[in-house]
C-alpha cells in the first residue's frame, strides 16, 4: 500500500518511516495536504539513478557520430515503449 504522511511524521515519527523506508517502499510526504516530497532509502535511490550518467554520456557520444536528431515525443515514446518491454 502507498504510505502517504505528513511531513511533520517525519520528526515525530521517524523510526516508524525508516521502518516503511528500509522494507523498500517509499514513504510521500505532504504539507499543507500538498505532495512535497518522497523519502527513499539509500538502495531505492541509487536503483532509480544507477547509470544514468553513463547512459547520457552513451547519448552524447552517439549524437556527435551522426546528423540525425529525434523529437522529444519520439525519445520519449521510445523510452516507455523501452521500460513497458514493446
Amino acid at each position: 500500500m502507498i504510505q502517504i504522511r505528513p511531513v511533520s511524521d517525519l520528526r515525530n515519527k521517524f523510526p516508524e518511516i525508516e521502518t516503511i523506508v528500509n522494507s523498500g517502499k517509499p514513504v510521500y510526504l505532504t504539507k499543507n495536504g500538498y505532495g512535497a516530497m518522497v523519502v527513499l532509502s539509500l538502495e531505492e535511490y541509487e536503483n532509480l539513478t544507477d547509470n544514468v550518467e553513463m547512459k547520457l554520456g552513451e547519448a552524447d557520444r552517439q549524437a556527435e557520430m551522426t546528423k540525425e536528431r529525434l523529437s522529444h515525443e519520439t525519445v520519449f515514446s521510445n523510452v516507455r515503449s523501452m521500460i513497458r518491454g514493446k
